[in-house]
């Protein structure tokens, strides 16, 4: 869904952000529908046809007041939303709050209940002063939303239609955008003990996708910034097999790399010019006769060989491959990995915010200015015990035994060793962020679409450097 900018609307419904302290429109009729003064306070009134949503906006958050309004309108075909006396930017976070709040993945729904909620918004008019600048402006955090868009259907696809080829497939479509796509499988994969184990029980066997943006210039010069993201399409917990409760969940153990393929089409979208590199392994963890197994050893792509300690662990089997691969081949300046690690993490942080690990206190910090500005937070979390990951029979272990272990941070630990010295890397742990149990003010129930929009920031810092 793309907003208009326009100087009127013909729509009927309408959404009125009023500032802190501001009187609304029909003040008495608004008091008799309940409309005060706190923040994010809504309340509904008829004037003339219309139909008008007042919504309290605290003007440092645009963007919560536009989701707001998306939230409480419900299945209309169309909104106009009254940005009259509001700059372009905050026009445009309007707009991008209507867009996130309201979009809902919905394709296999063929006979929709009434009373649940639906898609809503088919369109948005952004009532302005001036829609040229808007646009303007829309142009500048539009791809970061259509990103997290693109992402969320990702992962909100049935595994049944997300199978490592199938996904590999929908990534082709970025080629469109400019974004150049290769597809590593078969004999291409070999050495690559980690993801080749984790796919290896499964009828779909795994892929690597790598996705390059070479800046708008086509030339891809400098070091790249270096996206690796989790792909798991489907997580069955291997031998070490998963309760059932909930494994339908485990659909969304791609939200990793859907995140960054997500950041990839906005960077295109809106013309960066950074030279960025997603590197995608994608694998199904089944059970099935070439299962892996506990205890097995498995000799990676760095040469590093690995005990295998829980065949649920696996995401951080087919990252480090994958981060070796891409800082071998790349040589990139900065190294961002996302995905669906550990339980732990949410033990932690709950639902409100991802767990960071990181070898630079500069990429560090970067990352949190990036996920602060959006609406993304990573909280910086301390690195496991590297003498946890001692083996007997093997360079590391994968993880520990037992239940009740700081297993984010360990995971964390494991990750860096396939990391070159000296390349700044950062890790996010985005299990409970990456989608949503419920609706909320920001968030329709179900994937969240969550850093893309992080990813985006980051890469115009860099964008900048020299």
């Amino acid at each position: 869904m793309t907003p208009r900018f326009v100087s009127d609307s013909k729509a009927r419904v309408w959404a009125v952000p009023v500032r802190l302290e501001e009187a609304p429109p029909k003040p008495r009729r608004a008091a008799r529908a309940g409309f005060g003064e706190r923040p994010g306070q809504v309340a509904e009134i008829a004037i003339g046809r219309r139909r008008v949503l007042l919504v309290r906006t605290d003007p440092a958050q645009p963007e919560a007041a536009g989701a707001m309004a998306a939230a409480r309108l419900g299945a209309v075909e169309a909104i106009a939303i009254d940005a009259r006396g509001w700059s372009a930017a905050d026009a445009a976070s309007f707009a991008a709050g209507a867009a996130m709040r309201a979009c809902r993945y919905a394709r296999h729904v063929t006979q929709p209940d009434p009373a649940l909620e639906r898609p809503v918004l088919g369109a948005v008019d952004v009532v302005v002063d001036s829609p040229r600048a808007a646009r303007a402006a829309w142009r500048l955090i539009g791809p970061g939303v259509e990103g997290a868009l693109f992402a969320r259907d990702l992962v909100a696809m049935p595994s049944n239609l997300k199978t490592p080829a199938m996904l590999a497939g929908h990534l082709l479509a970025l080629e469109a955008e400019g974004v150049e796509v290769e597809v590593l499988e078969g004999a291409a994969l070999e050495g690559m003990g980690g993801l080749l184990a984790v796919g290896g029980g499964s009828a779909n066997p795994p892929r690597l996708a790598v996705l390059r943006w070479r800046g708008r210039s086509g030339e891809g010069r400098g070091a790249p910034v270096l996206l690796v993201g989790k792909g798991i399409t489907f997580d069955t917990g291997g031998v070490s097999i998963k309760p059932a409760d909930k494994m339908w969940e485990m659909r969304a153990d791609m939200a990793g790399a859907a995140a960054c393929a997500g950041a990839m089409l906005a960077l295109a979208r809106r013309r960066s010019s950074a030279h960025v590199v997603a590197v995608l392994p994608l694998a199904e963890n089944m059970v099935g006769a070439r299962s892996y197994r506990p205890g097995d050893v498995l000799r990676m792509a760095s040469g590093i060989t690995v005990e295998v300690v829980d065949t649920d662990a696996e995401g951080r089997l087919v990252l480090a491959d994958a981060l070796d691969y891409g800082v071998d081949r790349f040589q990139p300046a900065a190294v961002v990995d996302l995905a669906t690690l550990t339980g732990s993490i949410i033990v932690a942080l709950g639902h409100a915010m991802a767990g960071m690990y990181a070898s630079s206190d500069v990429l560090a910090a970067q990352v949190a200015a990036a996920g602060a500005a959006v609406g993304e937070l990573a909280w910086r979390m301390p690195f496991g015990d590297a003498e946890a990951l001692e083996s007997d029979i093997a360079d590391i272990r994968q993880c520990t035994e037992g239940r009740l272990q700081p297993d984010a941070g360990l995971a964390a630990v494991f990750l860096q060793r396939f990391v070159a010295d000296g390349v700044p890397w950062a890790h996010l742990d985005i299990a409970g962020v990456e989608a949503r149990a419920e609706a909320c003010d920001r968030y329709a129930a179900g994937a969240s679409g969550w850093g893309v929009r992080l990813l985006d920031r980051l890469v115009a810092g860099f964008e900048a450097a020299p």
